[in-house]
Protein backbone atom coordinates (compact mmCIF):
# COMPACT_ATOMS: atom_id res chain seq x y z
CA UNK A 1 0.00 0.00 0.00
CA UNK A 2 1.14 3.54 -0.71
CA UNK A 3 0.13 6.80 0.90
CA UNK A 4 1.38 10.25 1.87
CA UNK A 5 2.10 10.54 5.58
CA UNK A 6 3.09 13.43 7.85
CA UNK A 7 5.28 12.48 10.83
CA UNK A 8 5.58 15.02 13.66
CA UNK A 9 8.08 14.27 16.45
CA UNK A 10 10.66 16.40 18.28
CA UNK A 11 13.11 13.49 18.77
CA UNK A 12 15.44 13.51 15.71
CA UNK A 13 16.62 9.92 16.16
CA UNK A 14 13.14 8.45 16.46
CA UNK A 15 11.81 10.69 13.70
CA UNK A 16 14.49 9.54 11.25
CA UNK A 17 14.12 5.87 12.21
CA UNK A 18 10.34 5.88 11.84
CA UNK A 19 10.54 7.80 8.57
CA UNK A 20 13.04 5.31 7.14
CA UNK A 21 10.93 2.31 8.16
CA UNK A 22 7.73 3.77 6.73
CA UNK A 23 9.46 4.67 3.47
CA UNK A 24 10.81 1.11 3.25
CA UNK A 25 7.16 0.06 3.51
CA UNK A 26 6.36 2.11 0.36
CA UNK A 27 4.89 5.19 2.07
CA UNK A 28 5.89 8.75 1.21
CA UNK A 29 6.76 10.52 4.45
CA UNK A 30 7.05 14.24 5.16
CA UNK A 31 8.46 15.16 8.57
CA UNK A 32 8.17 18.02 11.05
CA UNK A 33 10.14 18.63 14.26
CA UNK A 34 7.21 20.16 16.17
CA UNK A 35 3.50 20.87 15.94
CA UNK A 36 3.94 24.39 14.56
CA UNK A 37 6.06 23.07 11.71
CA UNK A 38 3.57 20.24 11.24
CA UNK A 39 0.72 22.74 10.91
CA UNK A 40 2.67 24.64 8.25
CA UNK A 41 3.21 21.38 6.34
CA UNK A 42 -0.53 20.71 6.48
CA UNK A 43 -1.22 24.08 4.84
CA UNK A 44 1.10 23.19 1.97
CA UNK A 45 -0.22 19.68 1.33
CA UNK A 46 -2.87 17.54 3.01
CA UNK A 47 -1.47 14.06 3.72
CA UNK A 48 -3.48 10.85 3.88
CA UNK A 49 -2.61 10.38 7.55
CA UNK A 50 -0.76 12.14 10.38
CA UNK A 51 1.50 10.46 12.94
CA UNK A 52 2.34 12.74 15.85
CA UNK A 53 4.11 12.58 19.19
CA UNK A 54 2.05 13.69 22.19
CA UNK A 55 4.69 15.18 24.44
CA UNK A 56 6.25 18.05 22.49
CA UNK A 57 7.39 21.53 23.60
CA UNK A 58 5.22 24.63 23.04
CA UNK A 59 2.30 22.87 21.32
CA UNK A 60 1.70 19.28 22.42
CA UNK A 61 -0.04 16.54 20.48
CA UNK A 62 -3.43 17.16 22.08
CA UNK A 63 -3.36 20.84 21.10
CA UNK A 64 -2.16 19.93 17.62
CA UNK A 65 -4.99 17.41 17.22
CA UNK A 66 -7.54 19.92 18.51
CA UNK A 67 -6.29 22.44 15.95
CA UNK A 68 -6.74 19.87 13.18
CA UNK A 69 -10.21 18.77 14.29
CA UNK A 70 -11.43 22.38 14.42
CA UNK A 71 -10.41 22.91 10.78
CA UNK A 72 -12.95 21.47 8.28
CA UNK A 73 -10.11 20.44 5.98
CA UNK A 74 -8.62 18.08 8.56
CA UNK A 75 -11.67 17.11 10.59
CA UNK A 76 -11.66 13.51 9.35
CA UNK A 77 -7.92 13.16 8.71
CA UNK A 78 -6.66 9.96 10.41
CA UNK A 79 -4.26 10.70 13.28
CA UNK A 80 -2.00 8.26 15.13
CA UNK A 81 -0.57 9.25 18.51
CA UNK A 82 2.94 8.12 19.47
CA UNK A 83 3.74 8.59 23.13
CA UNK A 84 5.73 7.32 26.08
CA UNK A 85 2.59 7.67 28.20
CA UNK A 86 0.87 4.34 27.86
CA UNK A 87 -1.43 4.14 30.86
CA UNK A 88 -5.09 3.35 30.23
CA UNK A 89 -6.14 6.86 31.30
CA UNK A 90 -3.68 8.33 28.77
CA UNK A 91 -5.13 6.18 25.98
CA UNK A 92 -8.65 7.20 26.95
CA UNK A 93 -7.60 10.85 26.90
CA UNK A 94 -6.12 10.36 23.44
CA UNK A 95 -9.22 8.69 22.00
CA UNK A 96 -11.48 11.28 23.63
CA UNK A 97 -9.37 13.96 21.97
CA UNK A 98 -10.12 12.40 18.60
CA UNK A 99 -7.08 10.33 17.67
CA UNK A 100 -7.68 7.21 15.59
CA UNK A 101 -4.93 5.07 17.11
CA UNK A 102 -2.66 5.31 20.13
CA UNK A 103 0.76 3.60 20.13
CA UNK A 104 2.99 3.59 23.20
CA UNK A 105 6.77 3.96 22.95
CA UNK A 106 8.77 1.83 22.56
CA UNK A 107 6.75 0.15 19.82
CA UNK A 108 7.23 -2.43 17.09
CA UNK A 109 7.50 -0.57 13.75
CA UNK A 110 5.59 -3.39 12.09
CA UNK A 111 2.67 -2.62 14.38
CA UNK A 112 2.78 1.04 13.30
CA UNK A 113 2.76 0.01 9.64
CA UNK A 114 -0.20 -2.31 10.28
CA UNK A 115 -2.11 0.50 12.03
CA UNK A 116 -1.39 2.95 9.21
CA UNK A 117 -2.43 0.46 6.52
CA UNK A 118 -5.63 -0.37 8.39
CA UNK A 119 -6.59 3.28 8.85
CA UNK A 120 -5.91 4.10 5.20
CA UNK A 121 -7.88 1.06 4.08
CA UNK A 122 -10.83 2.06 6.26
CA UNK A 123 -10.69 5.61 5.00
CA UNK A 124 -10.61 4.39 1.40
CA UNK A 125 -13.63 2.19 2.04
CA UNK A 126 -15.67 5.01 3.57
CA UNK A 127 -14.62 7.87 1.32
CA UNK A 128 -17.07 8.82 -1.40
CA UNK A 129 -15.94 7.12 -4.62
CA UNK A 130 -14.79 9.46 -7.35
CA UNK A 131 -17.44 8.15 -9.72
CA UNK A 132 -20.20 8.95 -7.24
CA UNK A 133 -22.64 6.74 -5.38
CA UNK A 134 -25.65 7.16 -7.67
CA UNK A 135 -26.19 3.58 -8.87
CA UNK A 136 -28.21 4.66 -11.90
CA UNK A 137 -25.41 6.97 -13.01
CA UNK A 138 -22.81 4.25 -12.51
CA UNK A 139 -24.92 1.84 -14.54
CA UNK A 140 -25.30 4.41 -17.31
CA UNK A 141 -21.55 5.01 -17.46
CA UNK A 142 -20.86 1.29 -17.53
CA UNK A 143 -23.31 0.84 -20.37
CA UNK A 144 -21.62 3.61 -22.37
CA UNK A 145 -18.17 2.17 -21.73
CA UNK A 146 -19.20 -1.33 -22.71
CA UNK A 147 -20.90 -0.05 -25.85
CA UNK A 148 -17.63 1.65 -26.80
CA UNK A 149 -15.76 -1.59 -26.18
CA UNK A 150 -18.00 -3.34 -28.70
CA UNK A 151 -16.91 -0.74 -31.24
CA UNK A 152 -13.23 -1.08 -30.37
CA UNK A 153 -12.14 -2.82 -33.63
CA UNK A 154 -13.72 -0.03 -35.68
CA UNK A 155 -12.09 2.60 -33.53
CA UNK A 156 -8.71 0.89 -33.77
CA UNK A 157 -8.75 1.17 -37.57
CA UNK A 158 -8.84 4.96 -37.37
CA UNK A 159 -6.89 5.31 -34.15
CA UNK A 160 -4.38 8.09 -33.85
CA UNK A 161 -1.71 6.75 -31.45
CA UNK A 162 -0.43 9.28 -28.96
CA UNK A 163 2.42 9.02 -26.48
CA UNK A 164 1.48 9.64 -22.84
CA UNK A 165 3.91 8.70 -20.11
CA UNK A 166 1.99 6.30 -17.86
CA UNK A 167 3.46 4.37 -14.95
CA UNK A 168 2.89 0.59 -14.99
CA UNK A 169 0.25 0.93 -12.26
CA UNK A 170 -1.54 3.77 -14.11
CA UNK A 171 -1.57 1.58 -17.23
CA UNK A 172 -3.04 -1.32 -15.27
CA UNK A 173 -5.77 0.91 -13.83
CA UNK A 174 -6.53 2.38 -17.28
CA UNK A 175 -6.86 -1.09 -18.82
CA UNK A 176 -9.27 -2.16 -16.07
CA UNK A 177 -11.33 1.03 -16.36
CA UNK A 178 -11.57 0.30 -20.09
CA UNK A 179 -12.90 -3.16 -19.23
CA UNK A 180 -15.76 -1.44 -17.41
CA UNK A 181 -14.60 -2.17 -13.86
CA UNK A 182 -15.40 0.27 -11.08
CA UNK A 183 -12.92 1.39 -8.42
CA UNK A 184 -13.85 -1.26 -5.86
CA UNK A 185 -13.44 -4.02 -8.43
CA UNK A 186 -10.14 -2.56 -9.64
CA UNK A 187 -8.85 -2.36 -6.07
CA UNK A 188 -9.67 -6.03 -5.56
CA UNK A 189 -8.02 -7.02 -8.84
CA UNK A 190 -4.82 -5.06 -8.10
CA UNK A 191 -4.83 -5.91 -4.38
CA UNK A 192 -4.75 -2.28 -3.27
CA UNK A 193 -7.13 0.18 -1.60
CA UNK A 194 -10.04 1.98 -3.24
CA UNK A 195 -8.41 5.26 -2.24
CA UNK A 196 -5.26 4.39 -4.19
CA UNK A 197 -7.32 3.49 -7.25
CA UNK A 198 -9.12 6.84 -7.00
CA UNK A 199 -5.74 8.60 -7.01
CA UNK A 200 -4.63 6.72 -10.11
CA UNK A 201 -7.90 7.47 -11.91
CA UNK A 202 -7.51 11.15 -10.97
CA UNK A 203 -3.98 11.15 -12.41
CA UNK A 204 -5.28 9.56 -15.61
CA UNK A 205 -7.92 12.31 -15.90
CA UNK A 206 -5.16 14.89 -15.50
CA UNK A 207 -2.77 13.29 -18.01
CA UNK A 208 -5.46 12.80 -20.66
CA UNK A 209 -7.35 16.03 -20.08
CA UNK A 210 -10.61 14.15 -19.46
CA UNK A 211 -13.22 14.64 -16.75
CA UNK A 212 -15.14 11.37 -16.54
CA UNK A 213 -14.56 7.66 -16.91
CA UNK A 214 -16.52 7.64 -20.15
CA UNK A 215 -14.36 10.39 -21.63
CA UNK A 216 -11.23 8.64 -20.38
CA UNK A 217 -12.15 5.34 -22.04
CA UNK A 218 -13.11 7.07 -25.28
CA UNK A 219 -9.81 8.98 -25.31
CA UNK A 220 -7.81 5.82 -24.50
CA UNK A 221 -9.46 3.81 -27.28
CA UNK A 222 -9.13 6.56 -29.87
CA UNK A 223 -5.44 7.01 -29.14
CA UNK A 224 -4.43 3.40 -28.62
CA UNK A 225 -3.56 3.75 -24.93
CA UNK A 226 -5.13 0.49 -23.73
CA UNK A 227 -3.51 -2.93 -24.00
Amino acid sequence: MTGQLLLVDDEPGLREAVQAYLEDSDFSVDVAANANEGWQKLQQHTPDLVITDVMMPQVDGYQFLKQMREDPRFKTLPVVFLTARGMTKDRIQGYNAGCDAYLSKPFDPDELVAIVENLLERRGATDKPSEGTNLDEIARQLAEIREQLKQRPAIAQTASPIKIDLTPREQSVLDLVAEGLMNKEIARRLETSVRNVEKYVSRLFSKTGTNSRTELVRYALEHGLTH
